[in-house]
C-alpha cells in the first residue's frame, strides 16, 4: 500500500514530530521531507521567468524548523521511495470529514475543463475520488481513455519491413541480397509493406500500459491494465520513444490517439502539465491554480449565459481583438473572458485564483497591477462594465456587494465589480453571476 500525504494548497508541513498533530501543520517524517526538498532542488523549468521556488517554498520557522510551503500549484508529487504528496486546491467546503473527497471531485471537474482532459470518455463520476488518490485518478482517466480506443477499434497501417524471404514480396533489395544469399538461390532478400497494428501510435500506447502496470497499487487499475493489454498483444514494446513521438500522425482516422498520446508522453518522459519537468528524484503531475480556475470558469459561463440568453449573448475566452499601444501594436491584452450582445456594450470578465480578505483597508487583497489591468481593459473595450471573479472562501462570505468606480471621460464610468465563485456549488454560482450581469446591462441600456 502507498504511503499518500495529503496537504492543501497554501498548507506549510515540517518534519518536526513535535507538530505531528498540529492544526497548522502537517507533519511528514524527516526521510521523506529530505527526499522533497531534494525533488525541488532538482526540479527544473524550460522557462527562465518561472521558478519552483515560487511555488515549493522552502523555509524555516523558529521553535518549528525547516518548513515546505505549497502555492497555487496542486497535483502529486512521488517521491523516490514512492511515497506520494497529493497537493489538493484550497476549497471553500463545510463538513471537513467528507471534505477529501468533495475536494478531489471538484478538483477533477476543474481539471476536465482543460485541453488536456476535455477528452469525452474522461467520466469523472466513475472515478472512485474517495478511494483513490490523485496519481491513480490520473492513471485510471488514461485507461478510460485507451478503453475508448479499444472500443473504436486500434487502428492499423502500412508498416515497410524488410526481411530475407523464400518467396518474391515487395522490392528486392539487390545489395543486401547478394550479401545474404550468396549461397542462398531459393531466398529473396525483400523489402515490403504489410498492414498490421505494430504502429508507432499503438507502441506508445502499450509502452505506457507497461509503465503504469508497475507503477499503479490500485487493484482496479491493474484489471483494467491487464485487460486492455490484451487488445495490444501483435503490438511492440517501443525501443525508442523520441522516434516513435515524432512518428505519431493525427488525422482524422486516428483522432482517438490525441489525448492518449499527450498523457502518453506525460507518463513516459516524466513531463508535467507545467513548464517544469522532474529529474531522477522523483516524478510529479503539477497545475497551476491561476491556468485550472480561468479555464473552468470560462467554459461553465460560455455553457450557462448560452443557454440562459438563447445565444443571444456570443462569449470569447482569451479574446485577442486590442493591443495596449496600437502604434507600434504592442502588448496584447488578453481579457480571459468578454461578453458581447448586439446593441450594448461588451461585458469584461477576469479571474483571479486568489483568497481575498474581509478587510476594505487593504482593498481586500486585490492587487493594485490587476486594477490596471482592468482599467487598461475598460479604455479599449469601450466599455464599463468590468468584472473581477475570485474564489469564494470563508473569510469573504458575509461581504455584500464590492465595487470600484472610476470616471473615465465624460461618457463612460469604470466600474469594477468584485465577485465571488462558489466552487462547492458552481453551477448556481456561476447562474447567480449571469443574473448579476444581466441587471447591470439593463440599466446601461
Amino acid at each position: 500500500m502507498v504511503n499518500v500525504l495529503s496537504v492543501r494548497e497554501f498548507d506549510t508541513i515540517t518534519s518536526n514530530e513535535e507538530y505531528m498533530n498540529s492544526p497548522y501543520y502537517k507533519f511528514l517524517d524527516e526521510k521523506h521531507f529530505s527526499e522533497l526538498k531534494l525533488f525541488i532542488e532538482e526540479y527544473s523549468s524550460e522557462n527562465e521567468g518561472a521558478d519552483i521556488l515560487e511555488f515549493m517554498k522552502p523555509g524555516f520557522k523558529r521553535g518549528v524548523g525547516s518548513t515546505i510551503t505549497f502555492n497555487s500549484y496542486v497535483g502529486i508529487i512521488e517521491l523516490p521511495s514512492g511515497f506520494q504528496i497529493e497537493i489538493l486546491p484550497k476549497v471553500n467546503l463545510d463538513g471537513e470529514d467528507e471534505c477529501l473527497a468533495r475536494t478531489k471531485r471538484i478538483f477533477l471537474d476543474m481539471l476536465c475543463c482543460l485541453r488536456e482532459f476535455d477528452g469525452k470518455s474522461f467520466n469523472t463520476a466513475s472515478l472512485n475520488a474517495d478511494r483513490m488518490n490523485l496519481y491513480e485518478i490520473f492513471i485510471n482517466m488514461y485507461l478510460q481513455e485507451a478503453r475508448n480506443l479499444v472500443k473504436h477499434g486500434i487502428k492499423s497501417a502500412y508498416i515497410s519491413n524488410e526481411d530475407n524471404l523464400r518467396f518474391f514480396k515487395g522490392k528486392l533489395q539487390v545489395g543486401e541480397h547478394i550479401k545474404a544469399n550468396i549461397a542462398h538461390k531459393e531466398r529473396f532478400y525483400m523489402q515490403y509493406d504489410e498492414y498490421q497494428v505494430n504502429r508507432a501510435e499503438n507502441r506508445l500506447v502499450k509502452t505506457t500500459l507497461l509503465k503504469l502496470q508497475k507503477l499503479s497499487k490500485s487493484m482496479e487499475n491493474a484489471r483494467e491494465i491487464r485487460q486492455l493489454l490484451i487488445s495490444f498483444e501483435l503490438v511492440d514494446v517501443s525501443t525508442n520513444i523520441d522516434k516513435d513521438f515524432a512518428s505519431v500522425s493525427i488525422g482524422r482516422d486516428t483522432k482517438d490517439y490525441e489525448k492518449l498520446i499527450q498523457w502518453s508522453e506525460i507518463f513516459l518522459r516524466n513531463k508535467s502539465f507545467t513548464t517544469f519537468s522532474g529529474k531522477k528524484s522523483g516524478n510529479a503531475l503539477l497545475f497551476a491554480m491561476e491556468q485550472v480556475f480561468e479555464s473552468f470558469v470560462a467554459k461553465w459561463v460560455k455553457r450557462i449565459f448560452s443557454e440562459k440568453s438563447d445565444s443571444a449573448y456570443r462569449i470569447s475566452a482569451q479574446d485577442r481583438g486590442y493591443y495596449l499601444f496600437d502604434c507600434p501594436r504592442k502588448f496584447r491584452l488578453r481579457p480571459d473572458i468578454v461578453v458581447r450582445r448586439p446593441g450594448t456594450a461588451s461585458v469584461i470578465m477576469d479571474t483571479k485564483w486568489k483568497r481575498l480578505k474581509p478587510d476594505a483597508g487593504i482593498n481586500y487583497g486585490i492587487s493594485q497591477a490587476d486594477m490596471y489591468q482592468m482599467y487598461a481593459y475598460s479604455k479599449k473595450y469601450h466599455t464599463s462594465d468590468i468584472w473581477l471573479l475570485y474564489p469564494l472562501n470563508e473569510d469573504v462570505k458575509e461581504l455584500g456587494d464590492i465595487s470600484f468606480v472610476a470616471e473615465q471621460d465624460e461618457d463612460i464610468k469604470v466600474n469594477v465589480r468584485i465577485f465571488f465563485i462558489d466552487l462547492s456549488d458552481y453551477k448556481n454560482s456561476i447562474t447567480e453571476l449571469y443574473d448579476a450581469m444581466e441587471e447591470t446591462v439593463m440599466e446601461n441600456i
